[in-house]
Order: structure tokens, then sequence, then C-alpha cells
């Protein structure tokens, strides 16, 4: 099925999503981005459905082809104090605050968002699979988090974080266990082998 270009097609809009809500360490990253209506993005779709080298591909694709585009974080000490779903929204304002050019229009991947003053949103489920600017924003936000993720394991590497870029993969809650978490870690999340991750 092909992505639909965006929501409203009568407001400039801009598609919204984050990378590294999941994770045990390391910021969640949000990204917006606004496409020209009838932009052509060979290969563009859910990031979570591309391996890494076609997100690699399509992110200066992305980035040159946009009217706007914008990535943000909200760091893990913010997780910590305001709980991963409103770190999520707040890194998604940083992103839309960022933009060279102001939305008419939000839409948000997802069921839910703290709204941005001044400017309406939709949220939509599995919007990362149906829409354009969605999937745009979901390939700018994990292709800039897993290069951050690779810059803190240079001084990390017991995590794997290169492989696991802070997803609680069986490896990583081991390392924890054995050399504890670090200042990337989100406290408020159960980092150790025998817990979850929060939802």
């Amino acid at each position: 099925m092909s992505l639909a270009p965006c929501y409203r097609k009568d407001l400039l809009e801009a598609g919204c999503d984050e990378a590294g809500r999941g994770c045990l360490a390391g910021p969640v990253v949000a990204a917006a981005v606004v496409l020209p209506p009838k932009a052509r993005i060979p290969g563009l779709n859910d990031s979570k459905k591309l391996t890494a080298r076609q997100r690699e591909e399509l992110r200066p694709l992305i980035m040159r082809i946009a009217v706007a585009w914008a990535v943000a974080e909200a760091s893990a000490e913010e997780i910590d104090r305001i709980n991963i779903l409103n770190a999520s929204f707040l890194a998604m304002h940083r992103a839309i605050a960022s933009l060279s050019v102001p939305p008419q229009h939000l839409l948000i991947d997802g069921n839910r968002f703290n709204p941005y003053a001044g400017i309406a949103h939709t949220c939509m489920v599995k919007g990362d699979a149906r829409f354009r600017n969605i999937a745009a924003a979901s390939v700018l936000a994990k292709t800039h988090r897993d290069a951050l993720m690779e810059r803190l394991a240079q001084d990390h590497p017991y995590y794997g974080w290169r492989i696991n870029k802070g997803y609680p993969t069986p490896d990583h809650r081991h390392a924890i266990s054995v050399h504890g978490p670090c200042i990337w870690h989100r406290q408020s999340f159960r980092l150790f082998a025998d817990s979850a991750v929060p939802l």
C-alpha cells in the first residue's frame, strides 16, 4: 500500500514521530517534517520496516526534499522526571518549534499528544505506515538517534550500544547487571534482567 502524502491537504502539515521510547538508555528523539505535496521519495516507509542502510540512504534525500525538517531530543534525566510519554511529546514540541517554516497542522504518530499552542493536530495510529510525512519523520528520528547512540558507545563500550542502540536486549541487561547503569541510563525504567521495561 502506497503512503498518502499527508492528512490535511488544504494546510501546510508537519508529520511528527519519535524514536527510542522503549530504550533503557539515551534520549528519546523526535522529528517533524513538512514535505511538498507532490514529493516523491522512492522506498520511503515506516522506519521499522527499513534496514539501517535503507534509512541512511533516505535520510539525506528527505532532508533535501523537505520544505522544512527538524530533529530534537528529550534527555534521560527529563524522561525520569516527567515520564517517557511526556518526554516524547516534549521532544516533538522542540522539533516543531525548530522548523524553519511554521506548519498549520500537525500529524502525530500514535493515539495521544500534548497540544502544541496555536497549531491544531490529528493523532494517527500506525501513521508512520500510512502517511509520507510521518514516515519521513520516523526515518530522521531513528537515524539521528542511532548515530547518537553509536557516539555514546565510544565512551561506554560494554553496553553494546553500537548494536542494540540502547534497547532492552538480553546482552544490554546483562551488561547493566555487571557494570551497573551509567549517566545515560533511564533510572525510572526497570533496567535489570529480572524485570521488564515499563510501557
